[in-house]
């Protein structure tokens, strides 16, 4: 930056500062990894709907099982970036502590398990929210209105369990 001048270095370091600003909003954080689990969820749900379950989910049905499959990957999905990005400083601060190490097998196991545990709520709610919902509208709509109201939930009990401050 010490090669632009002065009102360009002073717009970059504005720039900068307020990405660095907006990444201490950890909630801003789990809606950037909220929509790629929903991107990942709405895939799923779409191929296991239309073609690996299609033989007993057909377009009349409600779709029970591709529903549970696209949340087990999103979950899956949503664990990774999250502990990766939006609690990634509580993560460290654990290992450094000298509870574990941060990639170690049986930490990230347990970890899981309370994510997933944590986020059983907001599942069972997207769950019985798509299926009711669906009813009325498309299934992909009904599940992206069932992620918004659930992700609230799955938030608020990640933040405070999974990840909590040690």
């Amino acid at each position: 930056m010490t090669d632009m001048p002065s009102g360009q270095q002073s717009a970059a370091h504005r720039v900068l500062a307020l990405l660095r600003w907006i990444e201490q909003f950890r909630y801003i954080k789990f809606g950037i990894v909220g929509a790629s689990g929903t991107v990942v969820n709405l895939a799923m749900l779409h191929l296991g709907h239309e073609y690996i379950f299609y033989a007993i989910e057909s377009a009349d049905k409600k779709p029970y099982f591709s529903l549970a499959l696209a949340i087990a990957v999103a979950t899956v999905n949503n664990f990774t970036w999250n502990r990766l990005w939006t609690w990634s400083d509580r993560v460290k601060a654990h290992a450094n502590a000298g509870a574990h190490k941060v990639s170690s097998s049986p930490h990230l196991l347990q970890e899981f398990g309370q994510y997933a545990t944590a986020s059983g709520f907001g599942s069972a709610l997207q769950y019985g929210l798509t299926l009711l919902l669906s009813g009325s509208m498309d299934y992909r709509l009904a599940n992206i209105v069932a992620i918004v109201i659930a992700s609230v939930s799955n938030f608020l009990a990640n933040d405070k369990w999974t990840f909590k401050r040690r």
